[in-house]
């Protein structure tokens, strides 16, 4: 018995869990109330009060089930025993743009947070813990991108900071380009071609002038434009 409505109360989780995909996707989390989350689920509030303490929590839960297989393998990338960091880069990369389009809860979610959150109020829960996450995922880019410097994959003088800024934006651009317009580009294969071509680009960048303080480096300027 007590199995039984454990299972139970996983199911109806899981079932709110859809349902607030469902309702953040077409509402926008802003104008989503936990009532209507309740009544897309076809359960009560207080049904989803009982799993969930506030819109902040549900909306973190739904993105950990996307987030923990992304993290298993994006973990994975950077963990400095690996003998091949760039290759498990490509993996991880893979995986992610595979997920999008495969994955109607991966595409869902990011979809939600790319382009349905409202993020205007920096002290709302959902805006500090998608700043956490981007903490830490410039971190796991880091830690890989220095741990193929040490084996020999990318060059000593690399910028690992602008480096780790690039890849970030890089991936973060394709997302949200390809989510917006599906059928602008394919996804899962020019994705790994531009992986590849970023990958290429820091085998070929300019070495870092010794003493440099790369946080305040100024390029060269471009005619027509000023700074």
């Amino acid at each position: 018995m007590a199995r039984c409505t454990k299972e139970k109360a996983l199911e109806t989780r899981e079932r709110i869990l859809d349902a607030a995909e469902d309702v953040f996707d077409a509402k926008g989390v802003s104008s989503t109330s936990l009532a209507d989350v309740a009544a897309a689920a076809g359960v009560t509030r207080g049904a989803v009060y009982w799993h969930f303490t506030n819109k902040a929590d549900l909306f973190d839960a739904m993105c950990q089930r996307i987030r923990l297989p992304m993290e298993t393998v994006i973990e994975a990338a950077a963990d400095v025993s690996i003998g091949d960091p760039l290759g498990q880069l490509r993996v991880a990369c893979r995986f992610l743009f595979r997920e999008t389009v495969e994955n109607p809860h991966h595409n869902k979610v990011l979809d939600i947070l790319i382009h349905k959150c409202e993020f205007v109020d920096p002290t709302d829960p959902i805006f500090i813990r998608q700043q956490e996450w981007m903490r830490q995922c410039a971190i796991n880019n880091t830690l890989l991108l220095s741990n193929a410097i040490a084996k020999g994959q990318l060059p000593a003088t690399l910028d690992v900071r602008l480096a780790s800024v690039m890849l970030h934006s890089m991936i973060s651009g394709l997302l949200s380009t390809w989510l917006f317009a599906p059928d602008s580009f394919n996804l899962i294969q020019d994705g790994e071609e531009i992986i590849d071509a970023y990958l290429e680009t820091l085998l070929t960048t300019r070495p870092l002038n010794p003493g440099t303080n790369t946080a305040h480096t100024v390029l060269p300027s471009t005619p027509g434009m000023t700074r």
